[in-house]
């Protein structure tokens, strides 16, 4: 959208399909009553399911929600309910659609999330056309979009059989988090970063994304997804679009995807020798998943991108269950000096930039200063900015309201996902083999070999002392 572009018509209504399921209870409930709080949500909301319910059990279910997650508020609550609907029906029954236009009323403007399985994704899209609802209307998608290029754009060419591309939402939480958008903005609105971000002053850049458990009962959805596709293909990417993008024209959808879709197209195609997969030992005895799982629970790799600022530039990602610690990091390593004129070795730690997205948030400029004393001796030390995350909104919230208001910058495009899936096609379909690492270790040892020679990962829970 440019400044000469209108500005697109909030949604009248909401609906969610799948309201009786766990996203709805783990992350739209409580999102739902934190919008109807700030006085962002005052429209009908119609919850959508096949589970023989009824509105009140829709009530119950949505206070259950929101007290687990310790974020009740009375009058928020009240106000919540008193906008909530139900309708409940099959998806394959014109039925069920005919009763959501009539619980819509004189909404104009709906906009449908689809929290449900992507199988059913197709059969709602349908039902929406079929029925006039999606007429005037907007759809939000929830990843994944698709589990390759193929299935990616068999799954948009089912979307825009229906809606337009400016109405489809593709929602991924990732870029909701306020540490992700901090990122960008972090990037663009310092003028002293610009000058070194580029292979003339940057080493190498890596991602790591590690959680200390395991896939928690999630056995059968784990097991025909992996970490390629559940955190690194979408999140991690998105990570990466963020660090090395090139600044937009404008703060508006348009531009923001345009530099996305660049660079993803810079990206070069995942080869087997840039990838190592791992799989925590215990992980086939998990409830769920196949005795003889190749599955990856653990993902090591090197991404290269063909631009004039990253040209030989390795992008290091890490990814996995069973790790060390429950960390996401990004670390900049920069070049050291090209000389030493105080009689030191070169090869201490480096100059860089240290982005903490979770579970705290920081931004970290690792630098060397003097030791105390007459010896020209130095130490490294890191300075640190903290933001206080329990002033954030959720993710979902943030990325609801946008929704809502008809703003796409925060969602992904059809190009965008297809020119991502492009990068990952080769590995998924003819993937290294599995390693096997011990729980609470880095992964398998090969991960290493993804490492430029002379380069190391990092270890994000043994950063260096913080000084401010």
């Amino acid at each position: 959208m440019t400044a000469a572009d209108p500005v697109p018509a909030r949604a009248d209504a909401f609906v969610f399909f799948g309201a009786t399921g766990d996203l709805a209870y783990k992350k739209i409930f409580p999102a739902l009553q934190a919008l109807v709080r700030r006085g962002e949500l005052d429209m009908p909301i119609v919850g959508v399911a096949r589970a023989g319910g009824s509105l009140d059990a829709l009530r119950q279910r949505a206070r259950a929600s929101i007290e687990h997650a310790g974020l009740f508020d009375a009058d928020a609550f009240a106000r919540l309910a008193a906008r909530l609907r139900y309708v409940d029906g099959d998806y394959a029954d014109p039925a069920t659609f005919a009763r959501l236009r009539r619980e819509l009323g004189s909404a104009a403007r709906p906009i449908h999330y689809l929290a449900i399985p992507p199988s059913l994704f197709g059969v709602v899209v349908d039902g929406l056309g079929a029925s006039g609802n999606a007429r005037d209307a907007r759809v939000i998608v929830e990843k994944p979009f698709g589990r390759d290029l193929a299935s990616a754009r068999a799954l948009d060419a089912t979307l825009h059989a229906v809606f337009p591309e400016r109405s489809i939402f593709r929602i991924d939480h990732y870029l909701g988090k306020d540490a992700v958008q901090n990122l960008l903005y972090f990037r663009f609105a310092n003028a002293f970063l610009e000058p070194i971000w580029n292979r003339h002053y940057v080493n190498d850049v890596q991602i790591t994304m590690a959680e200390s458990f395991g896939i928690e009962g999630r056995g059968a959805f784990y097991d025909e997804v992996g970490a390629l596709r559940d955190v690194v293909q979408n999140h991690l990417l998105q990570v990466i679009a963020l660090l090395a993008m090139d600044a937009p024209t404008r703060h508006d959808s348009d531009a923001m995807q345009s530099e996305k879709l660049r660079l993803f197209r810079a990206i070069r195609r995942l080869a087997p020798a840039d990838v190592v997969r791992g799989q925590f030992r215990g992980y086939r005895d998990e409830p769920g998943v196949a005795q003889t799982s190749t599955i990856e629970t653990f993902a090591a790799l090197r991404l290269h991108i063909d631009t004039w600022r990253w040209a030989g530039v390795p992008f290091y990602v890490r990814a996995g269950k069973r790790l060390p610690t429950t960390v996401t990091e990004v670390m900049v390593h920069l070049k050291a000096p090209p000389l030493s004129i105080f009689g030191e070795a070169l090869d201490g730690p480096p100059n860089h930039f240290r982005f903490r997205l979770s579970p705290q948030v920081m931004i970290c400029v690792g630098a060397s200063v003097k030791c105390t004393g007459d010896a020209m001796r130095g130490e490294a030390v890191e300075l640190v900015v903290r933001n206080d995350p329990s002033t954030d909104v959720s993710p979902y919230e943030r990325l609801l309201a946008h929704a809502i208001g008809g703003d796409t910058t925060m969602f992904t495009r059809d190009d965008c996902v297809e020119a991502a899936w492009r990068i990952f096609d080769p590995v998924l379909a003819t993937p290294p083999p599995v390693l096997d690492y011990a729980p609470g270790s880095w992964g398998p040892a090969a991960a290493a070999t993804v490492l430029r020679p002379g380069d190391a990962w990092h270890d994000p829970s043994c950063a260096p002392e913080e000084r401010i």
